[in-house]
């Protein structure tokens, strides 16, 4: 030991202070990390729930082909079992899963990480949303073959599936951060596919007046339309781009709400 007093680095402060924390990682290197991370974790146990949610929407469209005989009542009956999918995997399996997450404390885990709250709900409500995509299709094509739609358009599905999927996925992450008790956040999310289900794939001229207007409420609705519209000999595409339009706002005030919750639990 030669007994010289050591100097301090620079990454040693001489006063003994702790050195200070790295800077927070960008959003966009954020969110990718965590989408990847969530798409990885998801993939196994989500697909055989993803067979469950094709097969659920292709068995209504089975059902409601003996009472439906086609035009627009097919129409809305192959566009809403289509979004069905969406809303079964972004809304209801979201919902469950960040009750989950709040209630077992993983959220704290989430917290000590340098990362954006934003890209941990955009990441992870990418992950449920992107399971959605082959179902969604299947369900698509199966429902047009079944009552004899027309196959052009379905190209459409590239805008409704991520812009649906972003609406329905913020608000079942926003169900499952702000219910009390995982439970709650189960059952919240069990309601919001089930008003996806009656509210999108009956027909909206089958719906009494006060339900027709909860039907305008539901962020996947206007994925519904929109898609609904494609169906015609000539579709009317300026329609189409404002309901799409419309799901797009919806979808960014349901993310940031979403935001704003994580937020909040994460603090308690």
């Amino acid at each position: 030991m030669s007994g010289r007093v050591r100097t301090a680095t620079v990454n040693e402060p001489a006063d003994g202070a702790p050195a200070p924390l790295a800077p927070r990682a960008r959003l966009l290197p954020s969110l990718a990390a965590v989408y990847r991370a969530q798409l990885s974790r998801a993939r196994v146990a989500r697909i055989p729930l993803l067979f469950v949610a094709t097969f659920q929407s292709v068995g209504i469209m089975i059902l409601m082909r003996g009472v439906v005989d086609g035009g627009d009542e097919a129409r809305a009956v192959v566009a809403g079992s289509s979004v069905l999918v969406v809303a079964f995997v972004a809304l209801n399996l979201l919902a469950q899963y960040f009750g989950q997450l709040r209630a077992s404390g993983g959220l704290d885990h989430y917290a000590t990480l340098p990362v954006p709250p934003a890209a941990v709900v955009l990441g992870a409500a990418g992950a449920y949303a992107s399971f959605t995509v082959p179902g969604t299709a299947v369900t698509a094509v199966t429902g047009s073959v079944l009552f004899q739609l027309p196959l052009t358009h379905l190209w459409v599905l590239v805008a409704v599936i991520p812009l649906s999927g972003a609406a329905l996925a913020g608000l079942g992450a926003a169900l499952g951060l702000l219910a009390p008790r995982q439970e709650l956040a189960t059952l919240l999310g069990q309601l919001g596919m089930s008003a996806a289900l009656l509210l999108g794939v009956l027909p909206a001229d089958r719906l009494p007046g006060p339900i027709a207007y909860a039907r305008d409420l539901l962020p996947s609705t206007y994925g519904v339309e929109a898609l609904a519209r494609t169906f015609d000999a000539r579709p009317d595409w300026l329609v189409v781009a404002f309901d799409l339009a419309v799901c797009a706002a919806v979808g960014v005030c349901s993310l940031a709400v979403a935001t704003w919750a994580y937020r909040r639990a994460a603090v308690r």
